[in-house]
């Protein structure tokens, strides 16, 4: 295999500071202006910020054991190169604007063209990659940490079956898996036969069987499943066992809803966990209007708007409206309901815990894995998310963390996915999500 020289975009490392040791037997250069960037983004106290101090430091140490123009050999064949561009270099074969970052990184690319390197420029940016391939320049998007939303998981599938099936399946309360499909643990199955019956069981690995749902038939603090999407996450989030759950779906399709009342009944009614904490990714939609006053709580009650109008239409599903009103009060201040901002999630240990992180398709991999690997003994986790409505400038719907964790964690027991296609908020929220 010919060796190739991948140039490395900013916005490669600060999806994932380990990037430059994935490459293989390569060599992988580091552009002037690259550099220049992530020292001027590594001041900031975000992900971004922690990935562009964290890939200085590893330059660093690279560089003090020799020489990084020269090029500093890696674990597993690459040499690490950091190149600055050269002032008398004209790029003739494309047109930008000279004091522009982006020209300097082409002339960076376009001066290792000249001197016969097989180069790839390593990029996130769309933009980037188009003015590459328009004057010749090889171009990949990163993609050692990507799955595909395509592809993804659904947590259900439909099996066409003989009726007898499922009349056994009624009689016994449960079957065996069918040998010849393909199931993951903990995934939902609907059985239909060609005389219009139909079952709705869910995988139990350990067991090899198609079972019940155990828990079709409770409703959550006044909450009804209204599909078969939402009575099988219903069964997901019941079950204790299952320690770790992502929901997947468009706007309206019930994702904060049920984990929020099913978070209600196992925190207030059963006592399984002695807190529900719910975080997010704070990415605005559209232009940013800045910092906002007040404390933490303050700040975040903001962006955890969804969550109180969820906590209301709960409340208020009781006949009267004033005890409704008293309850919803009464939670908010027991302090079992607690919001948190996803910085200041890492390095801590959550036990006892029901925890809820909405938008985590904005979440990188690694912010994923940072976050679950929070969790302590007795606590679950309720992943929400719509990979379809990325705000985090350098994901797409293939990168995130949240296809990523689905991709990764489908095969264990711990884990239940279901990706919800039924919008229920409204019909006009229906009509909206099938025709905008």
């Amino acid at each position: 295999m010919a060796r190739k020289t991948y140039v490395v975009d900013t916005n490669v490392i600060l999806h994932d500071a380990q990037s430059l040791v994935n490459f293989g037997p390569h060599d992988v250069v580091i552009p002037g202006n690259v550099i220049e960037e992530l020292d001027r983004i590594k001041r900031f106290n975000d992900e971004m910020g922690r990935n562009a101090r964290q890939a200085m430091r590893f330059v660093d140490r690279m560089g003090a054991s020799g020489n990084l123009q020269a090029g500093i050999l890696l674990e597993g064949g690459s040499k690490l190169r950091v190149v600055l561009e050269s002032p008398q270099i004209k790029a003739k074969e494309f047109t930008l604007t000279p004091d522009r970052t982006r020209y300097k990184f082409f002339c960076t690319v376009y001066d290792l063209k000249e001197k016969g390197e097989d180069v790839v420029i390593v990029s996130k940016d769309s933009i980037t990659r188009i003015i590459a391939e328009t004057i010749g320049i090889a171009t990949q998007n990163y993609a050692t940490s990507k799955e595909y939303f395509s592809t993804l998981y659904r947590g259900i599938q439909t099996l066409d079956v003989q009726k007898k099936l499922i009349d056994e399946f009624y009689k016994d309360g449960h079957i065996e898996l069918p040998k010849e499909e393909k199931f993951s643990p903990n995934e939902f199955c609907i059985l239909k036969s060609a005389e219009g019956s139909s079952a709705i069981c869910r995988v139990d690995s350990k067991r090899a069987k198609l079972v019940p749902l155990a828990h079709i038939n409770k409703d959550l603090w006044g909450i009804k499943p209204k599909n078969v999407e939402q009575k099988c996450a219903i069964d997901l989030l019941l079950d204790d066992n299952i320690k770790l759950v992502t929901f997947v779906g468009q706007a309206g399709t019930g994702k904060t809803l049920l984990a929020l009342a099913a978070g209600l009944r196992k925190v207030f009614d059963e006592g399984v966990y002695s807190r529900i904490i719910i975080t997010r990714s704070v990415i605005p939609v559209g232009k940013d209007i800045g910092y906002l006053p007040g404390t933490k709580e303050e700040k975040l009650r903001a962006w955890m708007g969804a969550f109180y109008d969820n906590l209301e239409y709960i409340c208020g599903t009781s006949k009267d409206k004033e005890l409704g009103a008293e309850t919803q009060k009464w939670i908010v201040e027991s302090n079992k309901l607690q919001v948190e901002a996803i910085t200041y999630m890492r390095g801590r240990s959550i036990a006892n815990s029901y925890i809820i992180i909405d938008e985590a398709q904005n979440l990188t991999p690694h912010e994923m894995k940072t976050l679950i690997s929070r969790v302590g003994p007795n606590t679950k986790v309720i992943v929400l998310g719509d990979p379809t409505q990325i705000d985090n400038a350098y994901l797409d719907s293939d990168s995130n963390g949240l296809v990523y964790l689905i991709a990764k964690m489908k095969k264990y027991h711990l884990y239940g996915n279901i990706f919800f296609k039924q919008t229920e908020r409204s019909e006009l929220a229906a009509l909206a999500s099938e025709v905008l």
